[in-house]
């Protein structure tokens, strides 16, 4: 590969270093590019016209023109030294106890406000040490000079597999390679793995439960279940706080103890599930099914519901003795012939709540809004003195 200085003719300023590739017709549309011109021709430093590719040479100096005749930049400055000898003549780097050879121009062309094209822009402008053969002395990483470098001679990024690119951005940011640093934020950016929110499947889940003791906590807190068919699993004392199990089919499994605080099961299917002793403090169930559900635990340890969003829930046929129904929403749920012997009911929504044929003796409901609730065929006589509101 070969690298080039292109100027504007006429003029020894502001060039641009590039790679040679292809065709003289692809140099052209190059140096259209890097330098703002329509270029039509190409001339090396003593006015000779190149058309053909294979004349130009590794580190020429070219002045590219728009049509007109050659202008020779020795009018505008004293051209000899400032195209062919200070940027043109060769330096050694020592980064890092690694030395690199490359030219003035390479460091100064390409980032001209940066620190290396500040410390090499002028010969021996810069007064730091030099090694035994007369390198400059750069107490940096070579790892992470190496691609630096190369960006700055081709202008493209390419790092070499086993590179931390954080590493290179630190250097790129400490010698202040400002377009460099861009194209590292992106590459890092990329490098990153998507994040994955995919739920998690049955078979995913199954592998889990098999390498854990059912009465060891299997952590699942926050996971997305959302949609996967978790019916008739053992799920017992699973933390599942937080998690997302909203339109998941939980139908006959066994939930046992389980931690289902703040979860979402908005759209789930309960159906004939085993809640006993679950704690559902808080938890979204808006539109689930829970028909046939069982939430009475012999041993006395009672579900609690408190505060939990029922709304639209079909709960008919469920066993719920002793049940926690505190400052729940249960508006428009169906709860057709449950058990809620002993429930605490204090300050529930129950609006539109359809509680025919439920047996609701020694229930609190003081403070519930028992608006438009339908309380057909009930098993137990319900005192006034139950439901105050």
């Amino acid at each position: 590969m070969r690298r080039v200085t292109l100027f504007v003719n006429g003029s020894p300023r502001n060039g641009k270093v590039v790679a040679v590739y292809g065709t003289l017709s692809d140099l052209l549309s190059v140096a259209s590019s890097k330098l703002g011109i329509k270029a039509t021709s190409v001339y090396n430093g003593k006015g000779g016209l190149i058309d053909d590719i294979a004349l130009i040479r590794d580190d020429d100096v070219l002045f590219v023109c728009e049509g007109e005749p050659f202008i020779d930049p020795q009018t505008d400055v004293n051209p000899p030294e400032a195209l062919t000898g200070s940027h043109s003549d060769w330096i050694t780097l020592n980064v890092g106890g690694r030395c690199f050879t490359t030219t003035r121009s390479t460091l100064v062309s390409k980032e001209p406000d940066s620190m290396l094209a500040r410390m090499f822009k002028d010969k021996d402008a810069w007064g730091n040490k030099r090694d035994h053969r007369g390198a400059f002395l750069i107490d940096r990483s070579p790892e992470y000079f190496e691609p630096i470098l190369n960006y700055l001679r081709h202008g493209q990024l390419i790092v070499n597999d086993g590179i931390n690119l954080l590493g290179v951005l630190e250097e790129a940011r400490f010698f202040g390679i400002d377009s460099l640093i861009e194209h590292l934020e992106v590459a890092i950016k990329n490098s990153q793995p998507a994040e994955d929110h995919s739920p998690i499947s049955r078979k995913e889940f199954v592998r889990f439960l098999l390498a854990t003791s059912t009465k060891s906590e299997l952590r699942c807190q926050g996971l997305n279940f959302s949609g996967a068919d978790l019916s008739r699993l053992d799920l017992r004392y699973i933390n599942f706080k937080m998690a997302n199990l909203s339109r998941c089919n939980l139908a006959h499994a066994n939930l046992c103890f389980a931690n289902l605080e703040r979860a979402d099961l908005s759209g789930s299917v309960l159906d004939c599930a085993n809640l006993q002793g679950v704690k559902m403090l808080c938890s979204n169930a808006e539109g689930a099914s829970l028909k046939g559900c069982n939430f009475e635990d012999p041993s006395g340890l009672k579900a609690n519901l408190e505060g939990a969003n029922l709304k639209g829930v079909d709960m008919e046929g469920s066993q719920m003795t002793g049940i926690n129904l505190r400052v729940a929403t249960l508006k428009n749920a169906k709860l057709k012939n449950c058990n809620l012997r002993g429930a605490t009911l204090a300050g529930t929504d129950l609006e539109n709540c359809d509680l025919s044929g439920c047996d609701l003796q020694e229930a609190n409901l003081r403070g519930s809004n028992v608006k438009g609730a339908i309380f057909e065929e009930m098993l137990t006589p319900l005192h006034m003195s139950q439901s105050v509101r």
